[in-house]
């Protein structure tokens, strides 16, 4: 994998200035996952501007029309860029097979997959959760994985177009986030099929996945799903590991995923040398809907001039560039049922030990 830090949302000067090179060869790129300054609503449009850039910049190596690359790579950006956050991008290449015997360490792995179509009704309902979680099952079996070596299942949810919203009243971002939550959290065994029902999403908080990392896309009609695992049939020098912050100030929940990569921050923060062990950093927040913080009172529900989703992705963001001394992380809003309410699961890829 390869991270490109962006001077604004359509710069790809990183990523083409590495494909002349040759160190990247654009037929292996799998996934490219980004970083954009925009506002992280449904009217932040510098997702689409890069997106239509990468277009532009891998179709003629994929003998495609620029509109078609998302057929062929994963395309996933998340918009709100606040405070230290450094928009970028992860550009994921496989290259061979992997081995056909177990080797003696596990390393990173990542495969791609689709679900099937969604129609409007299925969104935010327990369809949606059996289709999530077969497609989750179907990418472990492909990477021969057990639900212990998954760290993180990225997701660009589906929101099919509704021509009668009276019959697809959950057809949304909020509820095709949460559906597909509980999907890899069924798939993962994180959860049982006997405590779902369409009534337990968005209302038994209970319930929620420590590994998922979903995001929605208006008029996307199947769920685009990116599982990363470590695996013993996979080569290379990266490995994966995960956990949770139990709320947005959860500091020790950075410092326990760090010590599973062996990393531990002096005096709070990791030294330089292994700062640059950190190849990428995957984190959801949400602001606590019942407006406190460790029984303190907050204000970013209430607050009229600023979102609560750019207070909460500022806050987790310089918690995670704090202890890790890069700001090259990826953070995300809205975790219905990702991690517990008011925190939300922590990735973390590095060089291996």
């Amino acid at each position: 994998m390869a991270r490109f830090f962006t001077r604004c949302p359509a710069d790809m000067s990183g990523l083409a200035d590495a494909i002349a090179r040759g160190e990247i060869c654009p037929q292996n790129i799998v996934a490219i996952i980004g970083k954009t300054e925009g506002n992280g609503g449904i009217n932040d449009f510098t997702r689409n501007l890069s997106i239509l850039a990468l277009g532009h910049l891998l179709a003629p190596f994929l003998d495609c029309q620029p509109e078609q690359v998302e057929d062929k790579i994963v395309l996933s950006f998340s918009g709100g860029s606040e405070g230290v956050t450094a928009p970028h991008l992860l550009v994921f290449s496989v290259t061979g097979k992997p081995s056909t015997m177990k080797l003696s360490n596990k390393r990173l792995a990542l495969t791609t997959g689709l679900s099937r179509t969604f129609s409007p009704d299925e969104v935010g309902r327990m369809a949606m959760i059996y289709e999530t979680a077969r497609v989750v099952e179907t990418l472990m079996q492909e990477l021969r994985v057990a639900a212990d070596d998954v760290h993180l299942v990225q997701i660009k949810a589906a929101i099919p177009p509704v021509s009668l919203p009276e019959t697809a009243l959950r057809c949304d971002m909020a509820w095709s986030r949460a559906a597909s939550a509980l999907g890899v959290a069924l798939a993962l065994g994180e959860i049982t099929e006997n405590q779902l029902s369409d009534a337990s999403i968005q209302n038994d908080w209970s319930l929620y996945s420590s590994r998922a990392s979903v995001s929605a896309k208006p008029l996307l009609t199947r769920s685009e799903i990116i599982l990363f695992a470590n695996s013993d049939y996979w080569e290379g020098d990266l490995v994966i590991a995960h956990g949770l912050m139990r709320d947005i100030i959860d500091v020790p929940g950075i410092y326990a995923v760090l010590e599973k990569l062996g990393l531990k921050p002096r005096n709070g923060q990791l030294t330089t040398d292994d700062s640059r062990k950190i190849v990428a950093v995957f984190a959801k927040s949400d602001a606590h809907p019942g407006n406190c913080i460790r029984k303190r009172r907050h204000t970013m529900w209430t607050d009229a001039d600023i979102s609560d989703m750019r207070y909460s992705r500022c806050v987790v963001a310089a918690q995670l560039a704090g202890v890790l001394g890069d700001t090259g992380v990826y953070v995300s809003t809205r975790a219905e049922h990702q991690g517990p309410q008011g925190g939300g699961p922590v990735a973390i890829i590095g060089v291996a030990p």
